[in-house]
């Protein structure tokens, strides 16, 4: 067998009541040639985990040691604790009191060779155990005595930490009483780690119970309980440990209810099998305390939770649904360490949006950054905008000649209604007719989009208390401040655009008349002629975000529900936005038809418009008051398919396309772009959730395993490269 195998092999476990057998020595030197015994069969590491191992090593090593790449600690958190997973009932510099198994030389560094051998102990399938003892067996020596355990337990335990005696009769009937003590091995160590946790809380227990009454205060238990399972514990469970006494009349906490509680705990995932099938065999997806006990049954050979523990069980799992018929939401609220209230998280994130936006002035990078995050979105944005445009884009040219036809000029009247015109364009024009002007529209889509909705989302950074809250004023304020600054990139696109489509009627009603291009019309425009109609166009804008905006937000949140415990589905979303855009595109039309009179090419025997008032009155007194509201429905008829179809093309373009690393930030709070997933297990890496389990096992010994050491202040000065103590 190779080095490397040797160095991947499980340790020997063999026990001596006085010292080290021959096979611990052997273990001692396991990066020596000489190779102990496996506990298991062991092989070589295959080439794809090589592979694997030497792409990470690579990856993260910044470290030099006789020319040749090293990692340093940081680089060893960097590999095992991947940057997008949930940190906020382990913190990632935790991982760091690993780095000395891999450490093997105790240099301070790691090399490939360790690397590997660490990544080999993670594909065991007792790397978490095997993990824990390492850490303790110090001298390498395959056995872990009382004085190496309690020298490095006292070490690593926290100052506030709850007392335990670790001469106890527990503790002797593991490692012999102080005239016996015997070293542990491997599964001795392991064994005794197991029912740890159960003895720490038992003794914790008798010391708050002066009397020896056999029972102690709501806030004692919650003590006990934060200092020895805080990190296997939901927040919402840990926020609400104290309201254990009310399963009982007592108003204080016996040992059965903690007993009780801490055998629900453990037995976490049968809880969850019971509850999942319990829950699809349920016509509503809910269940009563009798579906479970009658499903835990089924689901077992015997009765494996008593009736207090039920008791324990559905209390907490009741605590924010009182209807008695709770859904495994409920129960994942409490029983699940990675579940994090969604109210929180949804106000950490919208006020890290609103603090960007606040501090856009004065700390533009971090502004910037928000915006760049949201760069991807407005990408896929644009091209499902152009998609969603495209569609329609036949509603808005019928639309526009609706609105320019001047109905009481003599011979002008070239259509009677909408279906009209859309019939006369095909069979005059052909069916490229109805995309005349497409062009400058997908061209201002991306532009138009991304301009209105980051000054949107900038001016309700603005208007948006430290609350989260924004006042009905302060959401018209930033639709309409969104819809004006995109005016100025709009307005020279959509003259160009209805000149485009009005074009084609005029070719067919004038013989001769010369078809002009885009360019064409830009340079015979001019800057200047450019911005023709450009107030009307922000009248018409400034209000249809004013409209739009807070009607999509308010139908969203107080309609359809949408909030940190809810995400719309696509068909909410859908009637959402045309919902929101049938009054916003109809009461703006007025706007609209005098926006579209000023910008198109007035023809021969037509009224030259002047200015916007003039427009408006000689429409009024040739026309009627009716002329305003000329292709109302067909703005009215646009939005929803557009809507629908871009929202559509979003989606698939999203999936087609996943933003990379998207998830998890470290401190566990979701990013901008959506409510935070959690990871399916299956999905994870094996080897991150070992390193993880392996850390629980340690904060079941104490909760200060891991935690950054802090250097006394006078020996701090001992810290400083070129120093050394005297």
């Amino acid at each position: 067998m190779d080095a490397v195998s040797a160095q991947t092999s499980a340790p020997v476990h063999a026990v001596s009541g006085a010292g080290v057998s021959t096979s611990q020595n052997e273990f001692a030197q396991v990066e020596s040639t000489s190779n102990p015994p496996p506990r298991t069969p062991s092989s070589s590491p295959s080439s794809s985990s090589k592979s694997r191992a030497l792409a990470t090593f690579r990856a993260h090593a910044s470290g030099l040691l006789d020319g040749e790449p090293h990692m340093t600690q940081d680089d060893f958190v960097s590999a095992v604790a991947p940057a997008n997973e949930d940190y906020h009932k382990i913190a990632r510099e935790s991982y760091a009191v690993l780095f000395s198994v891999a450490d093997r030389r105790h240099r301070g560094l790691v090399s490939f060779q360790d690397w590997e051998f660490f990544e080999g102990l993670l594909q065991k399938s007792d790397a978490e155990y095997e993990i824990a003892f390492r850490l303790f067996d110090t001298d390498g020596n395959g056995v872990v005595d009382y004085d190496e355990f309690i020298d490095y337990y006292n070490k690593n335990k926290s100052d506030d930490s709850i007392p335990f005696d670790w001469n106890s009769d527990w503790v002797t009937l593991y490692i012999g009483d102080k005239k016996k003590r015997h070293s542990m091995t491997y599964q001795q160590f392991a064994q005794m780690l197991r029912g740890l946790q159960g003895e720490r809380v038992r003794q914790a227990f008798h010391f708050y119970d002066k009397g020896n009454t056999g029972y102690i205060e709501p806030e004692q238990f919650q003590t006990i309980i934060e200092k020895t399972a805080k990190h296997k514990l939901s927040d919402r469970l840990l926020s609400s440990l104290h309201t254990l006494c009310n399963i009982s009349t007592s108003n204080k906490i016996s040992y059965a209810n903690v007993r009780a509680f801490q055998n629900v705990i453990r037995e976490t995932d049968m809880v969850d099998v019971i509850v999942k099938n319990a829950c699809a065999k349920s016509p509503d997806g809910k269940i009563t305390r009798l579906d479970f006990m009658n499903e835990g049954a089924r689901s077992t050979k015997f009765s494996l939770f008593t009736p207090m523990e039920v008791d324990v069980l559905f209390h907490f799992a009741s605590l924010d649904n009182k209807t008695g018929r709770l859904s495994r939401e409920d129960f994942r609220r409490v029983l699940d360490p990675s579940w994090q209230d969604p109210v929180t998280l949804y106000t950490l994130a919208q006020a890290e949006k609103v603090e960007a936006a606040k501090n856009a002035l004065h700390a533009p990078v971090h502004f910037l950054s928000e915006v760049f995050e949201s760069a991807y979105h407005f990408l896929l944005g644009s091209v499902a905008g152009a998609f969603g445009a495209t569609i329609v884009y036949p509603i808005d040219l019928v639309k526009t000649r609706m609105q320019n036809q001047r109905s009481k000029v003599p011979g002008q009247l070239l259509y009677k209604n909408s279906w009209d015109c859309f019939s006369k364009v095909i069979n005059r024009e052909g069916f490229q007719g109805l995309y005349s002007g497409l062009g400058p529209q997908l061209v201002g889509v991306a532009p138009e989009k991304a301009i209105k909705l980051t000054v949107n989302d900038f001016a309700r950074g603005k208007f948006t208390d430290d609350n989260g809250n924004i006042t009905l004023l302060g959401e018209i304020i930033s639709g309409g401040s969104a819809g004006a600054c995109q005016v100025v990139f709009t307005n020279p696109l959509e003259i160009v655009k209805i000149r485009l489509q009005i074009q084609g009627e005029v070719a067919k009603s004038i013989e001769g008349a010369p078809k002009r291009s885009a360019v064409w019309i830009v340079r015979n425009l001019g800057l200047l002629g450019l911005y023709r109609g450009a107030f009307a166009c922000m009248m018409r804008d400034v209000p249809f975000s004013a409209i739009y905006f807070p009607t999509y937000a308010h139908l969203k949140k107080d309609y359809f529900g949408e909030g940190p415990n809810k995400t719309l589905g696509i068909g909410q979303l859908l009637v959402a936005g045309a919902i929101a855009g049938m009054p916003a595109a109809y009461f703006t039309t007025p706007c609209d038809v005098i926006k579209t009179r000023l910008q198109a090419e007035a023809r021969a025997g037509q009224t030259h418009y002047k200015n916007i008032a003039h427009c408006a009155t000689t429409i009024m007194r040739e026309e009627g008051f009716k002329a305003f509201f000329k292709g109302g429905p067909a703005r009215i008829m646009r939005s929803s398919p557009q809507f629908g179809c871009t929202l559509a093309a979003y989606e698939v373009l999203q999936s087609m396309l996943p933003l990379h690393g998207g998830g998890k930030t470290e401190a566990g709070h979701s990013i901008p772009s959506g409510e935070a997933k959690e990871v399916p297990p299956e999905k994870r890496q094996v080897e991150y959730l070992r390193t993880r389990n392996a850390l629980k096992i340690l904060l079941d010994i104490d909760d200060n395993f891991g935690k950054p050491k802090v250097a006394p202040l006078k020996e701090s000065w001992k810290l400083v490269p070129g120093f050394t103590a005297n």
